[in-house]
């Protein structure tokens, strides 16, 4: 498991009955989690003294309840910083797990000794993005959510990147992908974290079972001639680790070499040691 384990600004504090206690800077969250279905004592403190708290509903959604938390706020990872704020379905605009992914391709990104071009696809808030950039590569950012790229550019110009070589741009991830290639466009990295079901600006139907295969093959015509990696990204409980592995490895291997490892991405929880799975990935990398 690629386990993000740096954080200073975030915690799991502890986990039970489906649910998650959270510090997230100053603040501490309770929200719904998939993965918690064990259940133990909730004596740490937190669960009793929380700032805001998801609750799911049994017809779908939920809503959150408030007790003393700002409208916005910000944390910080290594020397990156991002805005929060509690949205939609539990989110907060950031998911730390991906912090050990950040880690990965940066380094990757320093030692290249060369100019280093990045798409990020389906990238949210752009952490990838502002780790990306800060490394020191050319990053274009696209996602289907005009609010999210306004808050990824946010979170750029708090993280002292407003002015790095980043394009921020709002479209449908699979049509700007062919007119990119159609362009003559390549990258030396290639980041995405497809939804497991989306609509694109203009109501294209994204299911990622049927979608994410030929999506990736796709991306690869977009691979330079000495590209560094290709990360996916999967939510969805149905892509284990070594379907990921499958999927890239057909599609990249042939023609670039290099290898494929996928694995859980986890965050650790401090009350009882243990840690929390989030989700998996899977890396290329020359």
């Amino acid at each position: 498991m690629w386990i993000a384990d740096q954080w200073k600004d975030y915690e799991v504090i502890d986990c039970s009955e489906g649910e998650k206690l959270e510090r997230w800077g100053k603040y501490l969250l309770v929200r719904p989690d998939p993965q918690v279905i064990w259940s133990t004592p909730k004596s740490a403190g937190g669960w009793r003294r929380m700032n805001a708290h998801y609750h799911r509903s049994t017809r779908g959604g939920g809503e959150w309840e408030f007790f003393s938390l700002p409208e916005q706020w910000t944390i910080g990872y290594r020397d990156l910083t991002f805005n929060l704020k509690p949205f939609s379905f539990k989110h907060t605009g950031l998911f730390p797990e991906q912090a050990a992914n950040w880690d990965w391709f940066s380094e990757k990104i320093r030692r290249a000794g060369r100019p280093v071009q990045v798409l990020n696809l389906f990238a949210y808030t752009g952490g990838a993005t502002l780790a990306a950039a800060k490394a020191g590569a050319s990053v274009v950012h696209v996602d289907a959510s005009k609010g999210m790229v306004t808050w990824a550019k946010e979170n750029a110009a708090s993280s002292g990147l407003a002015q790095a070589p980043v394009r921020w741009i709002v479209d449908d991830c699979t049509k700007f992908v062919e007119r990119e290639i159609r362009r003559g466009h390549h990258y030396d990295g290639i980041i995405m974290d497809p939804p497991s079901y989306g609509r694109g600006p203009k109501g294209e139907i994204w299911k990622i079972e049927e979608n994410i295969y030929p999506f990736i093959q796709l991306c690869a015509n977009l691979l330079s001639s000495r590209p560094l990696f290709f990360l996916v990204n999967s939510y969805t409980t149905g892509l284990a680790p070594s379907v990921l592995t499958y999927m890239i490895s057909s599609a990249v291997l042939p023609r670039f070499g290099g290898s494929v490892r996928s694995d859980e991405l986890g965050l650790p929880v401090t009350a009882s040691g243990l840690v929390l799975p989030c989700g998996a990935s899977g890396r290329w990398e020359a």
